[in-house]
């Protein structure tokens, strides 16, 4: 299986996060993980695996 990297959705990069997930509910966990870090998460099928793509913006820090 040839796994895309990144993917856009809606204009926007997302990062595939390397794990292939058997089914949906272990994607769904994995997702829930990635959301209280504060990533945005896309879930993806692909064949018979769910793939789970995050993106994060950086956060601009003042020089002090």
């Amino acid at each position: 299986m040839d796994t895309p990297l990144a993917r856009k959705v809606a204009g926007k990069k997302y990062m595939w996060d390397g794990a292939t997930y058997v089914t949906r509910d272990d994607a769904r966990q994995a997702m829930e993980a990635y959301k209280k870090d504060g990533f945005e998460v896309h879930l993806s099928l692909e064949g018979d695996r769910y793939l789970v793509y995050t993106r994060r913006v950086a956060v601009v820090q003042s020089g002090g």
